[in-house]
């Protein structure tokens, strides 16, 4: 590790320097107070300053460059952007929570506890995003996953809040467990041949890679790829490793299950990505693998949301579906074609309905925490009866976010949803115009099948999913409210689902930007895997080669 190194990792410096303040300020003061929150803002903005200094516009072109264990490409500053952002809603939605006026019980944790660790989340989101070693990404992971544990225990008491972070907490454990055993094949794997065994996903990519071109990668490859796999498919909360999901998410806060929803599954994905593109040769079983989690993922998630009547555990159910939704985009980009236009899209579009996801539901989770009435969460859908009337700007921020979760036009997830599912329509069309009669073109053609069912099911599971979001609406609009306590949530959290709702129609209003900047990340991820065409720039290790 150089100075570089701790330069270009300034902005996580600065976050984790404010958590770490904010944990050990918040014991030396008396009382809740709003002054961590501002305190952890401000700290986001000084962070988001630094990174704007360094995302320079060559970033987003085709420019990789490494920094002893971080990997500095345009999806790292796109994740890292993205955390910050998120950091800074759920520190808004949490603003009224923790805070509570004189004399009254609160039924959260002290606000500094809390503050903190969303910023300690946030600090290994972004850590995740620029992972170049698997130590490295290991740190980022359990930086999310240990003050999520603390989160869990300070979202709700009594005893359901304890089953929910009990649960989370062993199981979290587990996966963790699972993946590091995956990660130590894959170290080992690393020293073959010429290569000395390392922990760099940049010389285990071309370790793997002479292997499987002198065709002597070991078996041992394919027991490393499911161990990884099945850990990170817990941060997805993907099938069979989302049971968790449901109970976790209504034993605890709504802001916390917001969290939940969308930071776990990006530092997962992007985990991921990272990790599949540094183990060439197994393309095959992670395509058979991801997609036939796929369809079993958006399937169970959707089917078993629609007998929900608990708010909360129906939005667990459309967390595990939406982790179905961008599997796709995920097995698209497995595909190899000669451009490799194919497997850039299918990353891209998958990149790009992350971002659109998180708004969506982020942003519903931040209004079902500003409609709480004290300690009081919301439950049921009767929670929520009438308040198209007696709350209609909220109702219209929530409808909003359903309608986009639905992939209703012209909100963000519409666009999201078309850009996942034409992915497997283009490898499907394209095996089509192949030479007819030869075996090639045969297989070709069967695993074009194979694309044309995950779209097809992909398109029968949004239908699906209409039914449970648009219940969420008639009840607000067309029943009438049981009871209209003030809500109690506090101005941040109604401030966060605002700004959630502004990005949402911003997104379907202009898609192109979005995608624009998916298409950079994904484009530039996969130029570290394929050879540089000409008029193209050098991956680092091509570079180091010459």
């Amino acid at each position: 590790m150089t100075f570089d190194t701790v330069l270009i990792l300034y902005p996580e410096i600065v976050v984790l320097l404010v958590a770490t303040w904010t944990y050990v300020g918040g014991a030396f003061t008396r009382g809740e107070s709003a002054r961590w929150h501002w305190f952890a803002l401000g700290g986001l903005a000084v962070a988001g300053l630094q990174l704007a200094r360094q995302a320079d516009p060559g970033t987003f072109v085709d420019r990789v460059a490494v920094y002893g264990p971080v990997t500095a490409d345009a999806l790292m500053y796109v994740v890292r952007w993205a955390a910050l952002a998120m950091g800074f809603v759920f520190v808004l939605a949490t603003m009224g929570q923790t805070t509570r006026p004189p004399g009254r019980a609160s039924a959260q944790g002290p606000s500094n506890e809390i503050v903190g660790s969303i910023l300690m989340i946030v600090a290994g989101l972004m850590l995740v995003a620029g992972a170049g070693e698997l130590v490295m990404l290991f740190l980022g992971l359990e930086l999310i996953s240990i003050p999520t544990y603390v989160l869990l225990y300070l979202g709700r008491r009594g005893a359901r809040g304890e089953e929910a972070v009990t649960k989370y907490f062993f199981l979290s454990i587990l996966s963790s467990a699972v993946m590091l055993y995956g990660f130590s094949f894959l170290y080992g794997l690393s020293g073959g041949g010429e290569f000395s065994a390392s922990t760099s996903l940049s010389k285990i990519r071309a370790s793997l890679a002479a292997a499987d071109a002198a065709g002597t990668l070991s078996p041992l490859a394919d027991v490393a790829l499911v161990l990884i796999l099945a850990g990170l498919a817990f941060k997805l909360a993907a099938v069979p490793f989302h049971f968790y999901a449901p109970d976790v998410y209504q034993g605890t806060s709504s802001t916390n299950a917001g969290l939940l929803a969308v930071a776990p599954k990006i530092a997962g994905l992007v985990a991921l990505v990272r990790i599949l593109f540094a183990m060439p040769g197994m393309e095959s079983l992670a395509l058979a693998v991801i997609s036939a989690v796929a369809l079993l993922t958006m399937t169970l998630g959707n089917v078993m949301a629609l007998w929900q009547t608990n708010v909360r555990r129906m939005l667990a159910y459309s967390s595990v579906a939406h982790s179905g939704y961008l599997l796709i985009g995920l097995v698209v980009a497995l595909h190899r074609t000669g451009d490799g236009s194919t497997a850039e899209g299918g990353l891209a579009a998958t990149l790009f309905y992350t971002a659109v996801y998180a708004l969506a539901s982020g942003g519903a989770f931040a209004a079902l925490a500003y409609l709480a009435r004290g300690s009081r969460e919301v439950e049921s859908l009767d929670d929520i009866a009438g308040i198209g009337r007696t709350r209609p700007g909220v109702a219209a921020l929530l409808a909003a976010f359903m309608f986009s979760l639905a992939g209703i036009p012209p909100l963000a997830g519409f666009w999201g949803k078309l850009a996942l599912f034409t992915g497997p329509l283009d490898v499907y069309f394209a095996s089509l115009s192949g030479a007819a009669g030869t075996e090639s073109a045969s297989a070709e053609q069967s695993l074009g099948l194979w694309y044309l069912t995950l779209a097809i099911v992909g398109v029968v599971n949004a239908a699906i999913a209409a039914a449970y979001y648009l219940r969420i609406v008639a009840t607000m609009y067309f029943r009438p409210a049981i009871d209209d306590p003030e809500p109690q949530g506090g101005l941040g959290a109604l401030v966060a689902a605002t700004l959630c709702g502004v990005a949402v129609l911003a997104g379907g209003a202009f898609p192109g930007v979005g995608l624009k900047y998916a298409k950079s990340a994904s484009r530039t991820t996969l130029l570290q895997v394929r050879p540089a065409a000409e008029g193209e720039l050098p991956t680092p290790a091509q570079a180091a080669a010459r």
